[in-house]
């Protein structure tokens, strides 16, 4: 897994304007050459937050998807979705 690229990918969302706008331009093609899974490439191209999180990708970060609306997310459905993971009594998710 690449959890940590992931990770990362969604801080350089914050940081670097030019990766910004290329995610939001042809997301498929910004991510292309970044080393990620199957499952992470998909899942971020769906915007499908709720199964990031719940491989471990960091939830505050992954808001800076929805804050800058990359990946078809928006603050609206980046909540909707998170709200929709089960978690267990400690907040993790199942």
């Amino acid at each position: 897994m690449s959890i940590f690229n992931v990770n990362y990918l969604c801080r350089e969302v914050l940081r670097d304007h030019a990766f910004r706008a290329a995610m939001k331009a042809d997301p498929a093609k910004a991510l292309a050459g970044l080393d990620l899974t199957d499952e992470e490439r998909s899942a971020l191209l769906a915007g499908d937050v709720g199964k990031l999180y719940r491989i471990g990708i960091n939830g505050f970060l992954m808001g800076y998807l929805a804050r800058f609306e990359v990946c078809g997310l928006n603050v609206q459905n980046y909540n909707e979705r998170m709200r929709a993971v089960k978690v267990n009594e400690v907040g993790a998710p199942v």
